[in-house]
């Protein structure tokens, strides 16, 4: 009889052990851990950690329930993707999922939460058709999407211009691209683009690319602009080498990581826009993560890390104002949501629950005081400034 109720005490303490396991607030991190966006994936870890953190007041608990963060690798490749978010919510059981970097992954995986009826948070990949015509009623985003970026960039070209493009041949740089074209012609009917280029996402000679942009743009009359739009190793320092300033050609990229945006220290003066830079907003939780951040890695914080942070605090905010991880509940409560990030207040609008916020309007300094003293504000540019077009077919 001993036995039989060791058995029964033991079968006991198993089932209550899942319980208390079932409890555990359960949240995926499917991310580009390797592969060529590596150095952006690593920002977004540290700041969606941070994010909780601050969030939770450093207890990692919301409801009275532990949080466990489950990080998965994509390795940039959307099959993999697909299938490490797919094991986040059958065999993890994860409540929700934040994630990927690489846009091509984040398509993959967006069927995959509208098969597990399960919320997925993408964080930071960009492409308009992730809340567009791929989009479903699971997916939310805190990133920005390729319009904002378009639309902020356009807000930074007056007058009449003509201009040229460089992006990337993949969803990012394509639809990038096209969202500029648009947004370009409502902000400023006098600018004209008249060339395109394309270049594969790994290229690191930009001489044949670069050769053609000027002989479409070098003669010109008025202001000429090449404007880039290009993920990963930047093309800017390699084609301001090839003097495009000997035909009256001016670059106009846009906001990269801090390493990246070093480089330009010899171009001053060179304007674009900008997601997040650490000295631009001015808020308690922006200032609590460059003090923060300094401190345990030496540097500020750089464009993705506010991003993941961004995402923690809609992940936990959202879960707070459900009361609840039930899926249902949470799309819900986050559906219009209003939530505060590093970077200023961000609300998912209701149609695409995509995070609508504010850009930035950069120069790169001429005075530049230390090693990431790197830009200028010009100006803010507030979300009801642009008009970011509802793409999805709800």
């Amino acid at each position: 009889m001993q036995f039989k109720h060791s058995a029964i005490g033991g079968l006991a303490l198993v089932l209550f052990a899942g319980v208390v396991a079932a409890q555990d607030i359960k949240i995926a991190h499917v991310y580009d851990k390797t592969g060529p966006l590596e150095a952006y994936a690593k920002q977004s870890s540290i700041g969606f950690t941070m994010g909780l953190e601050y969030a939770t007041g450093g207890k990692m608990e919301l409801l009275g329930r532990k949080i466990v963060v489950i990080e998965k690798d994509t390795q940039s490749k959307p099959d993999v993707g697909k299938a490490q978010l797919a094991a986040a919510y059958g065999d993890d059981k994860a409540d929700i999922a934040v994630g990927p970097v690489n846009s091509g992954v984040a398509l993959a995986m967006l069927p995959v939460a509208e098969e597990y009826k399960k919320v997925l948070l993408v964080e930071p990949a960009v492409a308009d058709s992730i809340t567009g015509d791929k989009w479903n009623r699971y997916i939310f985003r805190t990133a920005r999407n390729s319009t904002q970026d378009a639309v902020a960039g356009a807000a930074t070209l007056k007058g009449d211009v003509t201009i040229a493009t460089l992006a990337q041949d993949y969803a990012f740089g394509r639809d990038g691209i096209k969202a500029f074209k648009e947004a370009l012609a409502k902000a400023n009917p006098k600018a004209k683009i008249i060339h395109e280029e394309y270049a594969p996402a790994a290229t690191t000679d930009f001489t044949a690319p670069a050769q053609r942009i000027f002989e479409v743009l070098k003669d010109k009359p008025g202001r000429k602009v090449l404007a880039i739009i290009w993920a990963g190793p930047h093309p800017m320092v390699k084609i301001m080498e090839m003097k495009p300033e000997r035909y009256g050609i001016e670059l106009a990229p846009g906001g990269n990581i801090l390493p990246v945006m070093k480089t330009w220290k010899d171009y001053a003066g060179v304007e674009g826009a900008i997601y997040y830079y650490y000295g631009f907003p001015k808020n308690k939780m922006n200032d609590w993560l460059v003090k923060e951040h300094e401190k345990r890695y030496g540097q500020p914080p750089d464009f993705f890390t506010a991003g993941g942070f961004a995402a923690a605090m809609a992940v936990t905010e959202g879960i707070k104002k459900a009361g609840s991880t039930d899926t249902e509940k949470l799309i819900a409560a986050m559906e219009g949501m209003s939530f505060e990030t590093p970077k200023g207040k961000m609300t998912f609008r209701k149609e695409d629950h995509q995070a609508m916020q504010n850009m930035f309007h950069f120069r790169i300094k001429k005075a530049q005081k230390g090693e990431w003293d790197l830009l200028e504000l010009v100006r803010e540019i507030p979300a009801p400034e642009m008009p970011v077009p509802i793409q999805n077919k709800r």
